[in-house]
């Protein structure tokens, strides 16, 4: 038998790794050998395709390796790997502009890759593009600069390899404890694993060794951000600023968390003053956009997004912001220019789920539901592919809260947690209703309506360490061996830390809906708060959620077996809650608070023990910043129409039907 008629049995991994050796040893016909068979099983194996390709065009066989190219590709859009590899094996085949292309698309998806950069320097040069040659210089000479190790660390992290990048990450800071670029790095690991305190001390630290050090201060408010800590964030922001006027990112940053205090005018002058500087830049006239519709100045919001696809006309994130005021309506010239854009093979993944969604609204709004549905369906379909969500994790998850916390257990607890009264967490699944039951609590006088506040969930992470997603995860059991001093201190600590989004109100919101998986750390840390069930019809709540294109987060929207599968789930966990905490939470109906909207307004205030105010009737008319989705319909009077928005599309549901399972019928039980 010849090598290349051998075929390697084991596990995918070990499968690969022998395939990788064989490659080394220039051994193309077993690796190939070696790969077709385990794509017969692994069809759209990422690392099979590539490797496979890699081997063909080693052997200069380039339409092999263009064909197995394009289905890589097709299967993993977002592989910046595959477009390095798709632009060697193009220009092996002397097509030279259509590598450039290639490794262009390589590089904004996975800035670390140092052969697409130096493939870009030579052509650049040659073509005498001065400016584009030398910031392609500029990123060979940074990670040319950078030890091999971290090279790797700083690919894997856009491969989404968090596991291995932190191995080496961690190997490497052994050696080198205080290496600046190692540090922030890791600290960028965390930062994507949701372990924000680590990635938050780590950053501070850096720049503490390294105060020169702008991209660690950089990232760095970027995680405050994403902490929540605005306040500081702008300190962090306003160095940077200071350190470098003229830098347009600095500029950018600094507008952005003047936003995020509510420093709206500042941030509105900041963007004004870019764009009159640098001309037009999409980024910057979507962001201004941003800012507009969220102090509800719509009609400027909507003059901004437009000015943003007139600068680039392929800008998806522009159109779906139109598109997700959900009041405004798209002309004939604009569904025309997004459907061009969308069907052009040069558009960038990122901007073609941005306009299938909207095309998705333009289309539903024409009333023409089965083109609507098939751009919802594309869209839902692209994000997905780049998700990896698996229901089962989440399903495992709620499963054992129901198996861990009982009767007892909370008895044996009821006197742990903080004392504290003022949270009012608003749960359940976004598009349920939440933004309407948080703009009308936040109307009453002694009520500080804040955001969707990420501290339950930070604290959860914190507890799971990085064991998210996997099998034998520490959360939620740990809570179990914790005591009440401990379980005290992470209520105070979240009284505290949530402190800086609130004014003079004895209460506030909290309207984060994934807090429904966190009950029982809830109750343990502030059995005193109030939780508010919001929840919606399940079909016109998951279809609703299927049709939203959401900043981050919610992976599980993506797919209507997906959410009706979360949705499933959240009911069922939810009425487990009901038996083991009975009378602990709320449970508001949308549907009810659309037909009768002041006796659901009563029978909240009630539950909340606050006195009757006629500004919860009148909710529209309070004014305050949303920063939600449904921003501009809480601006506006209950209206009945979009409870059955889903029946349009009732046809193209049976996914969804089948399952949502029992919840369809008893989601009110």
């Amino acid at each position: 038998m010849t090598a290349q008629d051998q075929t390697v049995s084991g596990t995918p991994d070990e499968v690969l790794r022998e395939a990788k050796l064989q490659l080394q040893r220039g051994q193309l016909q077993a690796a190939i050998s070696t790969l077709q068979h385990f794509l017969v099983e692994q069809a759209q194996h990422r690392e099979g395709l590539y490797y496979l390709a890699v081997c063909y065009r080693q052997n200069a066989n380039n339409t092999a390796a263009a064909e197995v190219l394009a289905r890589l590709i097709s299967a993993h859009p977002r592989y910046g790997r595959a477009y390095q590899e798709n632009g060697h094996n193009l220009a092996a085949m002397q097509e030279a502009d259509a590598a450039t292309t290639a490794f262009e698309k390589a590089v904004a998806l996975n800035p670390a890759l140092l052969g697409s950069w130096r493939a870009l320097q030579g052509r650049y040069q040659y073509i005498g593009a001065t400016q584009k040659a030398e910031e392609a210089e500029n990123h060979v000479r940074w990670l040319s600069g950078m030890p091999p190790q971290l090279q790797t660390v700083s690919s894997l992290l856009y491969e989404d390899k968090l596991y291995v990048a932190e191995q080496i990450c961690r190997q490497y800071l052994q050696q080198e404890p205080h290496h600046k670029e190692a540090m922030r790095l890791l600290a960028e690991i965390g930062n994507k694993l949701q372990i924000l305190d680590d990635a938050e001390f780590l950053l501070e630290s850096c720049i503490e060794f390294y105060p020169d050090y702008h991209r660690a201060r950089l990232d760095y408010v970027q995680v405050l951000h994403k902490r929540q800590k605005f306040d500081k964030a702008l300190d962090q922001a306003r160095q940077l600023h200071h350190s470098e006027p003229l830098n347009l990112l600095y500029e950018v940053t600094l507008a952005a968390e003047q936003q995020a205090v509510g420093n709206f005018d500042e941030a509105l002058f900041i963007y004004d003053e870019v764009l009159s500087k640098h001309g037009n830049l999409p980024k910057v006239f979507s962001a201004r956009g941003h800012a507009l519709k969220t102090v509800g100045r719509t009609d400027d919001a909507i003059a901004s997004y437009q000015s943003a696809y007139r600068s680039q006309p392929d800008y998806g994130d522009a159109y779906w912001s139109l598109a997700n005021l959900k009041t405004y309506r798209f002309s004939d010239t604009e569904i025309q220019q997004m459907s061009s854009r969308e069907a052009d093979p040069d558009t960038s993944p990122n901007d073609r789920i941005h306009l299938c969604f909207a095309l998705g609204k333009a289309l539903e709004d024409r009333e023409a539901y089965e083109d609507s549905f098939g751009y919802y369906e594309r869209g839902n379909s692209l994000k997905r592919l780049e998700s990896g969500y698996k229901p089962e994790f989440v399903e495992a998850e709620l499963e054992e809260q129901k198996k861990l916390f009982d009767v007892n257990f909370f008895e044996q607890r009821k006197s742990f947690g903080a004392d504290s009264s003022a949270p009012i967490f608003v749960v359940g699944l976004p598009r349920a209703g939440s933004t309407l039951l948080e703009q009308i609590l936040a109307s009453h006088s002694q009520v500080d309506g804040t955001m969707e506040l990420a501290n339950i969930i930070g604290t959860a992470n914190r507890l799971n360490g990085r064991k998210r997603n996997q099998e034998n995860s520490p959360y939620p059991g740990i809570l179990a061996g914790m005591d009440a001093e401990q379980l005290t201190k992470l209520g105070e600590n979240y009284i505290e830390d949530t402190r800086q989004h609130r004014q003079q109100g004895l209460f506030f919101v909290d309207k984060m809906p994934n807090n429904f998986r966190h009950i029982p750390l809830i109750q343990l840390i502030l059995p005193n708060a109030r939780i508010i069930d919001a929840r919606r019809h399940p079909m016109a709540c998951c279809f609703s959620g299927f049709k939203q294109l959401f900043a981050e987060g919610q992976e599980f929207t993506y797919g209507l077996e997906e959410v009706g599968r979360y949705y499933r789930a959240y009911v069922d966990v939810m009425a487990h809650w009901q038996d083991v905490l009975p009378g602990r939470i709320l449970r508001v109906q949308h549907e009810d608070v659309v037909a009768d909207l002041e006796t659901q307004v009563r029978r909240i205030l009630d539950y909340c023990e606050l006195p009757f105010e006629q500004t919860c009737i009148d909710f529209h008319e309070t004014k305050r910043a949303v920063r939600t989705p449904s921003s501009e319909q809480v601006r506006q009077p209950i209206y009945q129409s979009a409870t059955e928005q889903w029946t349009h599309f009732a046809e193209f549901l049976g996914p969804l039907e089948q399952a949502l399972g029992p919840a369809l019928k008893h989601y009110r039980d």
